[in-house]
């Protein structure tokens, strides 16, 4: 197919270029005219990241074809603040703190700016509509709307102009207040660059040929047709690490491309520099790989069986941590209740589904530092590791941080920081990676899948006398975060209450499913899930309050926890007495609020804090 002349208005101005058939709006405005406002999130219109204005109508760019858009009027996020000085509604994002990774508010922008074109007047009801195409993973959306209602009030009057202004910084008082945050007037206007925003003069595009086995033995691996490809500068495997070749956050399992065998569907067996991403994509197809398909293990249960497939030879038994902990006698304790309860509990995993795909930039300076610029929420021991693996001084590597597009824990881990370091070097330019929204779900870590079997003993007044707790989690296929959040199941399992007796296990386990790893509030809320729900059970069977049989088992301060962690200060009470107000809970019989039962689906569920090996200690006081 010929390439196209585009001729558009583009942000007011007059715009003629040649343009790829192929290619959508957002490639265009992106790529081309390296307007790197508005966003791509997930390349299939769910998100909104990339919407933008075609003749005056708001529209998802990743779903127009760029030849839809000749002779249009297109105006981008940086048209709304183009002369410098922020829009209204930008301004309103900013104070209301509307912001937070940033990732989806060019698009957020965009929408609510439509939403007051439309209607001026509109309530939140209206707003919610209206902004119901865009997808935010961090605010929770109320100050979204809040931000979007200030605007409208000051566009009709009902508010003074003045209600945009900042807290001044010099006032000093900030607990309680609403404080502008620093970063905001850049992710509002859409000039913050995170990391699939950046270019450097001469970079390559990265595209990553992946396993489709979950357990196979490579045989070969034929990368000539895609070395000799014109435009491609560069081709990878495992064969191309010069140094200690693995990487993890407690155990290094993980290479940086498949050696020897694949673990899991997905994971990385080759990598491909070349001038543009549709060739990258098409030299690694022509790589050939010849597998030898081994039996799989997809269930945690089956994979600690004598006789299951091994998934790491070091570990026979399949598991990749265990953490037993263990308090007074459980059997006793247990014969001393008068009322004993067993139950299973279940979780499943889940996508982070961080609106900014993986994303990284690696060039080698003229130092002969390799630097890689990526979303790492971890750069510290990622820069250890690649050092290792790369078999360079720390001196000549450096991480760098760009502005991360959602994390939560989801990018802790280094799983494609190594190849963009080898491709740098071996080609000697710059080199970038931008997964697809598909990758991204099918090849990066989810919180850990967890079965539990929780049996616990209960005085008739409602104490605890013994709990006997055992939870196995689905690690897949590589350690990543698997060890701590072992640990931090284990630490934080029992919940916030005082038990004589505790039998704790957590068990990490591997299989050839998509690896677990960090994800908030990692191992303690499949632990915590169990240990609530359990005390919901036993209040119906003796017949008492949800919020009294908490206080009952409550810790106080100066308690220690069956860890050994010495408590100062315990909050839970004044949390709960709280809580019960705030749910206009009514005591009486048990799980009844004005005549509903329907408090376990509200979600009450104290918890404690991090533990482990350092003091937890955090508190803001206002003044009296």
């Amino acid at each position: 197919m010929s390439d196209l002349q585009l001729k558009a208005v583009i942000n007011g101005r007059k715009v003629s270029r040649t343009a790829k058939p192929y290619q959508r709006l957002l490639d265009f405005i992106r790529d081309d005219l390296n307007l790197t406002g508005n966003k791509e999130g997930c390349g299939a219109g769910e998100c909104g990241t990339c919407s933008v204005f075609v003749d005056g109508v708001l529209m998802k760019s990743c779903l127009l074809p760029v030849a839809k858009a000749q002779g249009a009027k297109i105006d981008t996020i940086e048209s709304l603040a183009k002369t410098g000085e922020l829009s209204l509604l930008q301004k309103a994002f900013h104070k209301a703190g509307a912001s937070q990774c940033g990732y989806c508010i060019p698009g957020m922008v965009m929408a609510a700016t439509a939403a007051l074109r439309t209607n001026p007047f509109a309530d939140r009801e209206e707003i919610k509509e209206r902004l119901g195409g865009n997808i935010c993973r961090c605010t929770g959306y109320q100050k979204i709307f809040d931000a979007v209602e200030l605007a409208r009030d000051v566009q009709n009057g009902r508010l003074p102009v003045t209600a945009l202004d900042g807290i001044d910084a010099e006032q000093g008082d900030y607990i309680g207040k609403n404080v502008s945050r620093i970063d905001a007037p850049s992710k509002v206007s859409g000039a913050l660059r995170y990391a699939g925003d950046m270019i450097m003069p001469g970079m390559l595009h990265v595209h990553v040929l992946r396993s489709p086995h979950a357990h196979a033995k490579i045989l070969s691996i034929d990368t000539s047709a895609a070395e000799a490809m014109e435009g491609v500068e560069g081709v990878i495997t495992s064969a191309d690490v010069p140094g200690e070749d693995g990487f993890g956050v407690f155990v290094h399992d993980q290479p940086v491309m498949a050696r020897g065998k694949v673990r899991y569907v997905g994971e990385a067996v080759a990598a491909v520099a070349a001038e543009d991403p549709l060739v990258a994509r098409q030299a690694a197809a022509a790589i050939r790989v010849v597998y030898e398909p081994l039996p799989a293990v997809f269930d945690a249960f089956q994979a600690m069986k004598a006789g299951a497939p091994v998934v790491h030879d070091y570990a026979q038994d399949n598991i990749t941590k265990h953490i037993p902990i263990r308090v007074g006698d459980i059997e006793k304790g247990f014969a001393e209740s008068d009322l004993v309860i067993e139950e299973n509990y279940e979780t499943q995993a889940i996508e982070h589904a961080y609106l900014e795909p993986e994303a990284g930039l690696c060039y080698v300076d003229h130092d002969g530092v390799v630097v890689v610029i990526s979303p790492s929420q971890n750069i510290t021991h990622h820069r250890h590791m690649l050092s290792k693996i790369i078999a360079k001084p720390i001196s000549k590597v450096r991480f760098i941080m760009s502005p991360v597009g959602g994390g939560f824990g989801g990018k802790e881990d280094m799983i494609y920081q190594g190849m963009l370091a080898l491709l740098a070097m071996k080609t000697r330019r710059p080199v970038r990676l931008v997964f697809t929204r598909e990758e991204s779900m099918a090849v990066t870590a989810k919180r850990h899948p967890s079965r539990t079997t929780l049996r616990m003993g209960f005085m008739r007044t409602g104490q605890i006398r013994s709990v006997q707790f055992k939870m196995i989690c689905d690690g897949g296929a590589y350690g990543l975060s698997t060890e701590g959040v072992m640990r931090k199941a284990a630490i934080l399992g029992a919940g916030p209450y005082v038990v004589p007796n505790l039998q704790m296990d957590t068990i990490g386990v591997y299989t050839n499913n998509t690896p677990s790893g960090a994800f908030r509030s990692f191992g303690a809320l499949q632990t915590q899930f169990a240990t609530e729900t359990h005390l919901d059970i036993a209040c119906e069977k003796l017949g008492l309050d949800p919020f009294e049989i908490r206080r009952i088992n409550m810790m106080q301060n100066g308690a220690t926890t069956h860890t050994k962690q010495k408590l100062k200060s315990v909050s839970i009470g004044r949390v709960l007495d709280a809580a019960e107000k705030a749910s206009g809970w009514e005591k009486g019989v048990s799980g009844q609020r004005n005549g509903r039962s329907d408090l376990g689906g509200e979600g009450l569920r104290p918890s404690v804090g991090l533990g482990a090996r350092f003091a937890d200690d955090a508190k803001a006081e206002a003044a009296e």
